[in-house]
């Protein structure tokens, strides 16, 4: 967009929604006006909302929520209504240029922050800053995405929205929280083992979807990243809450720690150690 022309809450909706456009997210705002009334998934994300509304709490105040791949901010402005403090992240300008455009319309300037960052960037993040994380629709598009839920664990949200999208039926197996031995490696290649699927070049016309795991991976690595399910709201959408009784995989941590680039607390800098 030409920084010539940059929308204001002040022109006509409909022109500006034309201007902004084409919408993922179908933003029902003042007057009726509606960004994407023909989506090709029906009023989305409203209908997936209307799954997930009912599990959160009514009223939200005083909690800090995090919606992570924000587009045009239909979750982060839901939430903000149930009286949340939001900050909202996207990697996208062209999603957050309509998301800053709709909050002005909505009147939610004091509620919601935009900002362009992606989930890795919360890697330096070490307070647990959030008490509602929204991470719905992003899973599948990292490359590195056991990292970003290692990170998220770190903030301690009280709870967590996941979603992904996912391959086969809902089938685990059995013995997939076992140790296996060499011998038994073709229970890996069950389809009610926990796997996902790596996609080299593109699904859907997307060359940002990598990963597409089945449910059995989604519940694994939920569980490896210090998660427990308490509700399915919908399909392929998980309630998580950290799981206080596991104990920290200090192996995992020290991984997480080299891979985001902090030191290792009493250890000095890993080039120190390899002088």
């Amino acid at each position: 967009m030409s920084a010539a022309r940059q929308p204001t809450a002040d022109r006509d909706p409909a022109a500006e929604i034309a201007h902004l456009g084409p919408w993922f997210h179908n933003l029902h705002l003042p007057d009726g006006i509606q960004t994407a009334p023909d989506h090709p998934f029906g009023d989305f994300p409203a209908w997936k909302w209307a799954e997930v509304a009912p599990h959160l709490p009514s009223r939200l105040d005083g909690w800090h929520a995090l919606d992570v791949g924000c587009n045009a901010g239909f979750y982060s402005f839901e939430l903000a209504r149930r009286g949340a403090r939001v900050t909202a992240l996207d990697s996208n300008p062209f999603y957050l240029r309509q998301a800053v455009w709709a909050r002005r319309l909505l009147d939610l300037d004091d509620r919601v922050c935009f900002l362009r960052a992606q989930v890795h960037d919360l890697c330096g993040a070490t307070e647990p800053r959030f008490d509602l994380v929204m991470f719905m629709g992003v899973f599948y598009h990292l490359r590195y995405p056991l990292l970003a839920l290692d990170t998220i664990a770190r903030l301690r949200p009280r709870l967590m929205v996941f979603q992904s999208l996912t391959m086969g039926d809902e089938a685990v197996a059995a013995a997939s929280g076992a140790d296996i031995e060499f011998s038994e490696r073709t229970l890996l290649g069950r389809a009610d083992w926990p796997q996902m699927a790596f996609v080299e070049h593109s699904l859907c016309g997307d060359p940002t979807n990598w990963w597409v795991p089945n449910h059995a991976a989604v519940l694994a690595l939920l569980r490896a990243a210090g998660f427990e399910v308490i509700a399915r709201p919908g399909h392929e959408i998980y309630l998580c809450r950290p799981d206080l009784a596991r104990p920290q995989d200090e192996l995992a941590h020290e991984e997480w720690l080299a891979a985001t680039g902090a030191e290792i607390p009493g250890r000095g800098s890993r080039s120190e150690e390899r002088s």
